[in-house]
């Protein structure tokens, strides 16, 4: 078994580069249908809108991990509701689905954008964490959440007002319950005999923010290995990151990784020039690299590709950004970064 410094965080080191700059993965589900041709589809197979189609999802993710790709990405939407969200997510239990990937990939990250740590337990969060950083060799990056879905907590018969306090005490927990002395048992109790296994491979599961958890910047510079943050404009993001940096900075930590997405419908024709849509742009392969650039300009060390706006099969999309832009971009440094051609 392989030997890790403490204090490391093993997983991040899958999607940051040593000298700054941008690395890229993918958010599942891995279809298209937010595609026009794909709605049509949808409607004829009776399939609610926002539900996947998952039939093609083992051989594209392991597509994914033999191309280059940092990492990939899942989200936490226990229940379907249609009326209110109209978007299933990943559909697949978060965790069950880490240890599926777990089993079919060897390169990638694997990402949670994010466990609601609400609406679970702590000790069973950190008892699967640990178990996928174990399967996956050390893999796991945990996104963490508070969640913005009402409807969810009352299911469960929890307070939806009070997943602050319930959201900072679980991340207290799993630090906690991942040591080897003990197992918290409540009122910052430690149980000396009780012991939670397995223990993570990495010496710390990096846990990353999604959102802001209703917790103070403060709190999460102190707490969080990363943040993970909404599609925003340019300026945007490059005022989040640095707030991020000088943050961490202040406290005498290093940077860890500031994370974004982006909904990407990359076009046939690499010199079509963007055309916006929420959360991202159908796009040219030559203004994509652009604005790769120019985000890692602003100081994002990572961005999650959601491809279900692609009009083109997701096979080709994948080996396009595979042998045109990945290799490209990591040819460059930040300050010559040119497009790809």
């Amino acid at each position: 078994m392989s030997t890790f410094n403490a204090g490391q965080f093993l997983a991040l080191d899958r999607i940051r580069k040593p000298g700054g700059g941008l690395t890229l993965g993918i958010e599942l589900p891995l279809d298209n249908d937010w595609s026009p041709e794909r709605e049509e589809q949808r409607v004829a197979e009776g399939r609610p809108f926002g539900v996947p189609d998952l039939a093609h999802y083992p051989e594209l993710v392991r597509q994914v991990d033999r191309s280059g790709f940092a990492a990939v990405w899942m989200r936490d939407v226990p229940v379907f509701d249609p009326n209110n969200f109209g978007d299933a997510g990943s559909v697949y239990d978060p965790f069950v689905n880490l240890g599926f990937l777990a089993g079919i990939t060897k390169n990638v990250a694997l990402g949670t954008a994010a466990v609601v740590l609400p609406l679970r337990h702590p000790m069973m969060v950190a008892k699967a964490a640990a178990s996928v950083d174990r399967l996956s060799g050390g893999r796991l990056i945990l996104g963490v959440a508070s969640g913005d879905r009402p409807v969810e907590y009352p299911l469960l018969g929890l307070d939806f007002e009070s997943r602050g306090e319930a959201f900072q005490s679980a991340v207290a927990y799993l630090r906690d319950a991942w040591k080897n002395d003990g197992l918290p048992i409540g009122d910052g109790r430690i149980e000396p005999n009780l012991e939670l296994l397995p223990k993570p491979l990495q010496p710390q599961i990096p846990m990353v923010i999604a959102g802001q958890g209703r917790q103070s910047p403060d709190w999460i510079a102190a707490n969080m290995q990363g943040r993970f943050v909404y599609p925003n404009g340019l300026e945007r993001l490059s005022l989040q990151a640095r707030e991020w940096t000088t943050a961490r900075k202040s406290l005498g930590l290093p940077r860890g990784a500031f994370i974004s997405a982006f909904h990407l419908d990359l076009a046939d024709d690499p010199g079509e020039q963007p055309t916006p849509r929420r959360f991202g742009a159908r796009t040219g392969r030559k203004a994509f690299f652009e604005h790769l650039s120019a985000l890692e300009e602003a100081g994002v060390d990572h961005l999650a590709l959601l491809l279900r706006p692609s009009r083109r099969p997701l096979d080709e999309v994948i080996d396009e950004l595979a042998r045109d832009v990945i290799p490209a971009f990591k040819a460059q440094s930040p300050a010559t970064n040119a497009a790809a051609e």
